[in-house]
């Protein structure tokens, strides 16, 4: 029966093992018992130089998933390539995941809108580029990843106004 197992790796050599995996599969004839090798990643946005760039990250750094039919050839072919350390699970027995958790890494669930991180840090002086407040400068005081808003303190008739903006309505001064 074929079920997802998380296979641990180096960190940051996760393309490799999937790559060395994939040929391993092939040389050695595994295609019955090995189906799909995936990384986990998901699609990010970053303000770099005050443009919205999307890029891929891994949401599991140090981990590759692997859907198999788990006997012993096919534990023996995971676990002998080269940058595996082993599988999630007892030493003998790996452990497979469960469909939510899936689900959830390989973002089958309803679509998310990407999430844009934040390049700002609190206390940093920043310049509002657009609405109605733009060409006021003011320094972070809050920073609200899951909304991509910041709260900035711009000085407005000589008193000091929190503001909330989104990440592109502003660049670092």
């Amino acid at each position: 029966m074929f079920r997802w197992y998380a296979v641990n790796t180096y960190s940051g050599h996760e393309k490799k093992v999937k790559h060395n995996l994939e040929h391993r599969v092939d040389s050695l004839g595994q295609q019955r018992h090995v189906r799909q090798i995936v990384i986990p990643t998901e699609q990010v946005s970053e303000m770099k130089d005050g443009q919205k760039v999307q890029i891929e990250r891994r949401t599991m750094p140090g981990y590759v998933l692997v859907n198999m039919d788990l006997n012993e050839d096919s534990w023996s072919l995971v676990k002998h390539t080269p940058g595996v350390t082993g599988f999630v699970g007892a030493q003998q027995k790996p452990v497979p995941l469960s469909q939510p958790e899936i689900d959830r890494l390989l973002n089958r669930e309803v679509a998310e809108r990407p999430r844009t991180r934040a390049q700002f840090s609190i206390g940093e002086s920043v310049k509002v580029v657009s609405g109605p407040l733009s060409d006021f400068s003011g320094e972070v005081s809050e920073i609200n990843e899951d909304a991509s808003k910041l709260k900035v303190l711009v000085s407005i008739f000589g008193r000091e106004t929190p503001v909330e903006v989104q990440f592109d309505q502003v660049k670092k001064v």
